[in-house]
């Protein structure tokens, strides 16, 4: 047999063994479902390669030989490629078993047709010598069984081609750029096919270009698979992946260039229109340095990112992974978006919550002190001053003589005891709160009354203005409360010969009532215990005791109102709290009584 070379015998040998070369290489990388294409590649490679031993020969019978070997790639391209849309498509095949094995039916049958062609000629009828090109060519009559090998082979490249459209036509836009390329690999050499087929163009009679149409095709379709992972992931596991993930994802090329993403990255995304493939990552993050300089550093790492919207900002978590295959030639990286707003936003609420758990566990322990002595003290001490006085051990003179101190303290106790039920209450149960129409000034005189024997036994003078007419809408309990603790707290913090000045006036729609001191007034730290709800205690001009609970109970009950509590204390000159609340109009009274019974 002899062998005489030729450019075009060459150019298909060659081709067809980078193909082929590529093929293996490529196969032994993808999955089951994609490695048919490979297949498919080396089916070509094939037929190309022998195609080209038999334009190296110089008689028929030698060029029948290899005619018969390049056919094996021949017949099973289409079959090959057919299994590969339906597989990488997700086809169900499961309950028609029968698919794949009619699939390879009529190629099987179509070569040991061409084997046993001498025997019956039903491939070719004739065949003959061809000498008019620059190198000995087959020349071919053909039998009735050629048409139906080129139909099927039509037939299966086309049904492949619109079960690959029909699934990725309203795909994501990357798969169906790649469902593209794979289609004009496989129509741009049918078309040169159909060319030979009808004679309509050949560079001299006898020679077949759709060898090498496939080969330059599917050499470029080997390319693209190594160099941008083509069909790296089935698609249809693709979607499902993807679209199922909350966390936004974002895929770039090694360019920073777009070439995937789900749909809930475009949810997170407040520039939606920007968001689309190809787009370059320096334009996309174009006022987002942090996230430009995430990228470059091609590291897997993440980081925290607050992301500013019109209607409201996000904290977004970004983490960078690197995407990169030691067996390719392709890189690239993913960027995971997570929406950790409302996390933050939990956790800064765990945070609170639990120092304002600790902050009540520590009132807690300082309130069973206060039990155990500032109540237990002034309680027994008057208990042993009966016994004594009971068993003639105090006179009666020396009892009446104690009576003045006695009942001082046992004010501060009467105090002390109502702010420690009223703060069990709120605590235990939450406070049930009845807001109603009230008139200011009749309350605040009623408190007055209560406290002004107290400031006479420090010389202090109570003095009331702009309380004529003022109407509020508060819980009345909580708001005698609030005016008792503010009025007794001043007292206590006021110097002898002093006032306190108790004031009201129309503020923004509320009332604003004031209790002002001229006594040592409040240092910083403390002012900012007071602002901050932290209880500290301090003892007074008199050295009377204190817990500090009066003055949470008053900040709790004035907000529980709708109020606001604000404080002003400068050292040596005094201390001015003032409170707001909710104005209400005046109840209308019916002057004559009677005329309510004739309503």
């Amino acid at each position: 047999m002899e062998f005489v070379f030729n450019p075009y015998a060459l150019t298909l040998i060659l081709s067809s063994l980078l193909v082929g070369g590529l093929s293996v290489y490529i196969g032994l990388k993808l999955e089951d479902s994609v490695r048919w294409i490979v297949f498919t590649m080396l089916s070509f490679s094939v037929w190309g390669f022998f195609y080209g031993i038999e334009l190296t020969v110089q008689t028929v019978e030698d060029m029948l030989i290899w005619s018969k070997v390049q056919y094996t790639g021949l017949v099973l391209a289409p079959a090959c490629w057919m299994v590969f849309a339906l597989k990488y498509t997700g086809y169900d095949v499961a309950s028609k078993r029968w698919i794949y094995p009619a699939i390879f039916f009529l190629p099987i049958l179509t070569y040991l047709i061409v084997l046993t062609n001498h025997w019956h000629h039903l491939h070719y009828k004739s065949n003959w010598l061809i000498t008019d090109g620059p190198f000995p060519i087959l020349g071919i009559e053909k039998g009735i069984w050629y048409p139906v090998q080129v139909a099927y082979s039509y037939v299966f490249y086309f049904l492949g081609t619109a079960v690959l459209w029909k699934r990725f036509q309203y795909a994501n836009i990357h798969f169906k750029r790649q469902t593209r390329l794979l289609i004009a690999g496989g129509l741009f050499p049918l078309i040169i096919n159909v060319f030979y087929q009808f004679s309509w163009w050949k560079p001299f009679e006898g020679l077949d270009m759709t060898p090498y149409a496939f080969l330059l095709t599917y050499l470029l379709i080997s390319v693209a698979i190594l160099r941008y992972n083509l069909l790296n992931l089935k698609p249809v596991a693709r979607d499902k992946i993807l679209e199922i993930m909350t966390r936004g994802v974002i895929i770039f090329d090694h360019r920073n260039k777009i070439v995937d993403f789900n749909t809930a990255a475009k949810k997170l995304w407040n520039r939606q229109e920007t968001l689309k493939i190809g787009m370059s990552a320096s334009l996309l993050f174009e006022s987002e340095p942090e996230i430009i300089e995430l990228l470059n550093s091609q590291q897997h790492q993440s980081i925290e990112y607050h992301l500013k919207e019109e209607e409201r900002a996000k904290n977004l978590k970004i983490e960078a992974v690197p995407i990169s295959d030691n067996k390719a030639l392709a890189s690239g990286i993913l960027l995971l978006f997570d929406n950790i707003t409302e996390q933050i936003k939990t956790n800064e609420q765990l945070k609170k919550q639990a120092l304002e758990l600790r902050q009540l566990n520590d009132l807690k322990d300082k309130f069973f002190s206060i039990i155990s002595h500032d109540l237990k003290g002034p309680v027994f001490g008057v208990k042993e001053l009966i016994h004594l006085t009971q068993n003639g051990i105090v006179t009666e003179d020396e009892f009446l003589e104690m009576l003045p101190e006695i009942s001082k303290n046992m004010e501060h106790v009467a105090i002390l005891l109502e702010n420690l039920l009223a703060w069990t209450s709120s605590q235990l149960r939450g406070e049930y709160i009845e807001p109603q129409t009230l008139d200011l000034n009749k309350i605040i005189l009623s408190q007055k009354s209560l406290l002004d024997r107290i400031a006479r036994e420090k010389s202090i003078l109570l003095e009331l203005q702009g309380f004529e007419n003022t109407w509020i809408f508060a819980d009345k309990n909580m708001l005698e409360l609030i005016i008792r603790n503010l009025i007794s707290n001043a007292i206590k913090f006021s110097n002898p010969g002093t006032k306190v000045l108790v004031t009201c006036e129309e503020q923004n729609g509320k009332q604003k009532l004031c209790v002002r001191d001229f006594g040592v007034g409040i240092s910083e730290e403390n002012l900012i215990k007071l602002n901050e709800g932290i209880s500290f205690t301090t003892r007074g001009q008199s050295n009377e005791s204190g817990t500090g609970l009066g003055l949470l109970l008053v900040r709790e009950y004035v907000q529980k109102n709708g109020g606001t509590l604000t404080v002003n204390s400068t050292l040596g000159e005094g201390t001015k709290f003032c409170a707001t609340f909710p104005i209400a109009e005046k109840p209308v009274q019916l002057l004559n009584p009677e005329l309510k019974e004739i309503s």
